[in-house]
């Protein structure tokens, strides 16, 4: 498909603090599904936090080809953040359409998230030097000074940024955490997938490229 590709699985499973009830009837051969929702204040993030079914399908999250406008987001680095502040800003205007980018939906209660992490650091070991590299924590069941204390133990190699208002999120249609958008030099989002069993490394060789070799 032109070089694009995604992976996803059909079921993504996780539980924090969200409430949800499905009705299942077959009408004529059709299945039909109503899903009733609540996460208080943060319903915009509610796919993020509770369970999420995502029917076997060829689109997760936001449209293959599509061009994101960039955004602002503030950095967690280090144990200095607080519950209310975070340690800088990192405008993604300054990255968008210059070089690919890979962008991890993440939390900190995220298994999955977790066991992608490997992948995640490998593909930054192989591809670092021309791919640049962001996990988005998101504002569900945690705050910058929990991810930073997270960090202290666990230190990723490449910036964490901190979601605060959900635009991220919404930008980039992200349907659960461990959810990943790669985008290609010119700004389009060439990949998207969910769950710990993304191939990162495979889907930067295709959209990157082979590492240019250093002999004449």
């Amino acid at each position: 498909m032109n070089g694009v590709t995604r992976k996803g699985k059909a079921k993504i499973g996780m539980t924090k603090d969200v409430m949800e009830t499905k009705d299942v009837m077959d009408m004529n051969g059709v299945t039909c599904v109503r899903r009733a929702a609540a996460l208080g204040a943060l319903v915009g993030l509610l796919s993020l936090a509770g369970p999420a079914i995502l029917s076997a399908q060829t689109q997760i999250g936001i449209e293959l080809g599509a061009e994101p406008a960039p955004l602002v987001l503030e950095a967690i680095t280090g144990a200095d953040a607080t519950d209310d502040d975070t340690t800088g800003r990192i405008d993604l205007a300054d990255v968008f359409g210059q070089r690919p980018v890979v962008l991890q939906f993440w939390a900190t209660w995220c298994p999955k998230c977790e066991a992608l992490e490997p992948r995640m650091i490998e593909a930054h070991r192989e591809f670092g030097d021309r791919v640049d590299f962001y996990a988005v924590a998101v504002a569900v069941g945690q705050n910058p000074k929990r991810v930073a204390r997270h960090l202290e133990d666990r230190p990723l190699p490449f910036p964490m940024l901190w979601d605060e208002d959900g635009e991220a999120t919404r930008r980039f249609k992200a349907p659960t955490t461990s959810y990943v958008v790669i985008l290609d030099a010119a700004g389009r989002v060439a990949y998207t997938g969910v769950d710990s069993d993304q191939d990162i490394h495979g889907a930067l060789s295709r959209i990157v490229g082979p590492e240019p070799s250093g002999g004449g």
